[in-house]
């Protein structure tokens, strides 16, 4: 790669403008009225419906459903809020696939299931649009909670708590709350602002006070919220992000997908992102596939995902390698980055080594290859911040010490989401957390 095309092969304005509204218009299109009941009236019903085991908020599918089938798109609405106050975001994002839809009788007897993610999505959008309210605070209990993060565990804890007639203060270390909602999700999957829209509806049963730019550790401690306040849930998620031993400089064209994702979903004009011609993404979950789809879908010219292991283990659902490789982007299979080529600071390469198992080990085969790239994108996972706050707490494997009502190792701090044991880096299950740990919480006060 010559010198003098180095800085001109990462650029943005690949496309003509046209081109990025329709790349990133909406990737499940809603149903309209008609196409509801026609879906809806494919469910069975089923009394001891297997969706419903599979759903992590437990929502009662078949009860949502029959309603829509009837016409009751309020009140398949609320059958929904009743156990997921982001059935919105949740109806967008989650993996039906090998959640709920993969549990639908149907897949076994016509490998067909039923679009519960899309019905799910018709019966929430009325609402959340019109910020309809479907429940009103109880008496005011004259108890405070601080929530650390207002993402999806946050929100649901917060909404949950202000519910039961508690006060509820969100600190947030961003600009904006959502969390990952509103950072960390592919644009084309939550396109119309919808992160905030969702969060507005969330607003509307009141007693839930915003603080941006509040981060742990900087501007809040934990001794002094545990003095102001009666209870604390900890909804931090994980900050930091894993590196590569050989990346110790920075190095033109090196970025983190998580990071990247997060500035696109607040960029107002996507041409002005740096895209690079020839992009090489590392990892294999839903954050390789996310960000792999949308540098494409941006102008890079070839993509490549590399995975250390062999496709089936990678944590990506089957939709989203397909919509990978339907959008042209190449997944290589076992190999695991070595080190960086470089023409001055500049990226051009990506060297990996072959990978095997050996004696049930992932080992390197001494076999290499080299990818030529402007662009690396790194989505090898996130961990928790490293603040001694956190250390106070009891921590496992890099996450934090739960118990099955999401209470820490110390006395009135809940956690729940990414950032605790069993989170699954999933919005579903990060609210099933939230909402169960304000369930605890508001035992505790009341008790």
């Amino acid at each position: 790669m010559e010198r003098a095309k180095i800085h001109e092969r990462i650029s943005g304005n690949r496309l003509r403008t046209e081109n990025y509204e329709k790349n990133f218009c909406d990737a499940h299109p809603p149903l309209n009225l008609h196409e509801a009941k026609v879906e809806a009236d494919r469910c069975y019903f089923c009394y001891d419906a297997p969706c419903v085991t599979a759903c992590p908020t437990s929502i009662d599918i078949p009860k949502f459903i029959r309603q829509i089938s009837t016409g009751d798109i309020d009140g398949s609405a609320k059958t929904i809020f009743d156990q997921n106050i982001l059935g919105g975001m949740c109806a967008r994002v989650c993996p039906t696939e090998t959640l709920c839809e993969e549990a639908c009788v149907r897949e076994t007897a016509e490998s067909d299931p039923v679009k519960i993610g899309l019905l799910q999505r018709h019966a929430t959008d009325k609402a959340i649009f019109s910020k309809q309210q479907f429940y009103k605070r109880e008496a005011e209990t004259g108890k405070k909670i601080a929530v650390i993060g207002a993402g999806p565990a946050g929100l649901a804890c917060a909404h949950r708590l202000s519910m039961y007639g508690h006060t509820v203060s969100i600190y947030d270390a961003r600009e904006k709350p959502g969390g990952l909602n509103e950072y960390g999700i592919a644009a084309y999957k939550t396109v119309d602002n919808f992160a905030q829209n969702e969060l507005d509806f969330i607003k509307e049963i009141g007693g839930i006070e915003f603080h941006q730019n509040k981060k742990l550790g900087k501007d809040l401690s934990l001794e002094n919220l545990m003095s102001e306040y009666d209870c604390i849930f900890l909804g931090v998620g994980l900050e930091d992000t894993n590196n590569l031993s050989f990346l110790e400089e920075k190095t033109l064209g090196v970025e983190d997908a998580v990071d990247y994702i997060a500035n696109l979903r607040q960029t107002a004009d996507k041409s002005t992102l740096p895209v690079g011609r020839k992009v090489v993404v590392i990892g294999g979950g839903m954050t390789a596939v996310d960000i792999s789809v949308q540098i494409k879908l941006l102008g890079a010219e070839e993509v490549t995902i590399a995975y250390r292991r062999g496709k089936e283990a990678m944590n990506a659902s089957s939709v989203e390698k397909e919509r990978a490789t339907s959008n042209g982007i190449v997944i290589r299979e076992w190999l695991q980055p070595s080190s960086i080529e470089k023409i001055d600071a500049n990226l051009s390469a990506v060297k990996f080594e072959y990978t095997a198992y050996k004696d049930k080990k992932l080992i390197g085969t001494n076999e290499f290859l080299t990818l030529e790239a402007d662009q690396l994108f790194l989505a090898i996972g996130q961990t928790l911040e490293d603040d001694p706050l956190l250390k106070k707490l009891k921590i496992d494997n890099g996450k934090i010490w739960v118990d099955s009502e999401g209470r820490t190792s110390i006395p009135k701090v809940w956690a729940g989401g990414d950032c605790t044991i069993g989170g699954e880096d999933l919005t579903v299950t990060a609210v099933a957390n939230g909402r169960d740990s304000a369930e605890s919480i508001n035992n505790f006060l009341r008790n």
